[in-house]
């Protein structure tokens, strides 16, 4: 078998068989297959796309090609969250302790982001001492022992997937819906949870930007996941604005706490809470009421908030950020955002928004970038609110001198003023599972 004819097959529109796919992922990750053959692979790929069994074969591959974390030393169903990603999206934060709160084991591997924000584990990062860097003995006993570990991607977890994804970056071939699913099913199959909830996202943040192409990844990431065992339910929501208030690492945290604390902002607490319900429903076979009271009860005893808690000084946290927000890390600067004339905020384009957040320091536009946990922007108003001329719309945090002049100019252009209240879109537009598609409410602006 050569690399060769498995790339000359795929470039004439073929479907590749199992044994192929297995040994060009196994050959690439071994370093026997150069970056130039699988770069024209995935451009074959991107061009003429994959069958739903060559995809199943591909994400199996690519699971296979390093750790599988084995899970089933702690009983129960354990469940597992991915977001697609978008512009103040905290909610892991907030949903894995409801979830774990309950008595439902939790364990996820999070990455750290790219782009306009950290990812999770450079949020949890932004609590002084919190270690993310957990090994596999070390997670497994914290998810039996409290029902809740989150930890920072293994090197030996999917490595032809890592391999992969950054030839896709350089290649133009990321925006291909084979390629997104494979990538993130594989990750959470070799992560051992039973049961995945995903939070698909669409909009201007996002990187799927409309619902149509949001709905086929969807549909594309359930079937991988019923095909390899694993029950696997999507939620489509919106991101044509940030997600709650705050975007930032350190900032984020707070806004999860204050979730937590029953008091953060609705469009957060909406999501957080269907997630919550489906993964509930998915673990314990209840009803959607029954599922909802327990997360009622769960916010109102407490009990998330000390499982927050309890979470962050199993993992080495200063656990003082619960009541002392002093204690994260302080921005030297804050400059206000002031609105340029009355009317209401017709839209918010949260992608420009995000970058407006990266300039200021809270994300990476390079791997190697380090991210200041203290940086980010509040916003006071969004989509759909009154604002009067001269108030404060939001407010910029930073530690770097002069940032602030391109992130205003940045977020200044993001936000669109109307004489009219506009239309507002659902924060949850779909829910995919193995068996039926249902649309909520308004998907387009």
């Amino acid at each position: 078998m050569r690399a060769y004819d498995i790339i000359a097959k795929k470039r004439d529109k073929k479907a590749l068989s199992k044994d192929e796919i297995n040994f060009f992922i196994n050959g690439y990750t071994a370093g026997d297959i150069a970056d130039y053959q699988a770069s024209a692979l995935l451009m074959a790929i991107y061009l003429n796309g994959m069958t739903p069994q060559e995809t199943v074969w591909l994400t199996y591959a690519m699971a296979c090609s390093g750790e599988m974390i084995d899970l089933s030393e702690i009983n129960g169903i354990k469940v597992d969250k991915h977001s697609t990603g978008g512009v103040g999206d905290k909610t892991t934060l907030i949903v894995a302790p409801v979830i774990a709160s309950l008595k439902i084991p939790f364990a996820k591997m999070s990455g750290r982001g790219l782009g306009h924000t950290g990812g999770t584990i450079d949020k949890l990062e932004s609590i002084p001492g919190f270690s993310a860097s957990l090994s596999s003995s070390q997670f497994i006993d914290n998810v039996k022992n409290a029902y809740i570990a989150l930890t920072s991607q293994s090197a030996n977890l999917t490595p032809a997937d890592r391999k992969l994804y950054s030839l896709r970056d350089s290649t133009a071939t990321v925006s291909c819906i084979p390629l997104i699913a494979s990538s993130i099913i594989s990750k959470k199959i070799a992560g051992g949870a039973d049961k995945i909830l995903l939070d698909v996202k669409t909009g201007t943040g996002a990187f799927m930007k409309t619902f149509d192409e949001s709905l086929e990844l969807a549909k594309e990431m359930v079937m991988l996941g019923k095909n390899l065992g694993r029950q696997t339910v999507a939620l489509i929501s919106d991101m044509d604005k940030p997600l709650g208030n705050n975007i930032g690492n350190s900032l984020e945290v707070i806004e999860a706490i204050e979730t937590l604390k029953g008091r953060g902002p609705a469009d957060l607490w909406e999501l957080c809470d269907r997630i919550c319900i489906q993964m509930i429903i998915m673990a314990k076979g209840c009803t959607q009421k029954e599922a909802r009271q327990m997360i009622e009860h769960s916010i109102k005893s407490g009990s998330a908030l000390d499982k927050f808690k309890e979470f962050i000084i199993m993992q080495n946290g200063d656990d003082r950020v619960i009541d002392d927000y002093s204690v994260f890390s302080q921005a030297k600067y804050e400059y206000p955002l002031i609105a340029v004339r009355s009317g209401f905020i017709g839209s918010m384009h949260a992608e420009s928004i995000g970058r407006a957040a990266m300039i200021l320091g809270a994300g990476r536009e390079k791997k190697e970038d380090n991210i200041d946990p203290a940086a980010g922007i509040c916003l006071y108003k969004k989509t759909g609110d009154y604002v009067e001329k001269d108030t404060t719309l939001a407010m910029l945090y930073t530690n770097k001198p002069g940032a602030e002049k391109e992130a205003l100019k940045i977020l200044g252009s993001s936000i669109k003023y109307s004489d009219n209240k506009s239309r507002m879109r659902e924060i949850v537009l779909a829910m995919v599972t193995a068996s039926e598609t249902i649309v909520y409410g308004l998907q387009k602006n």
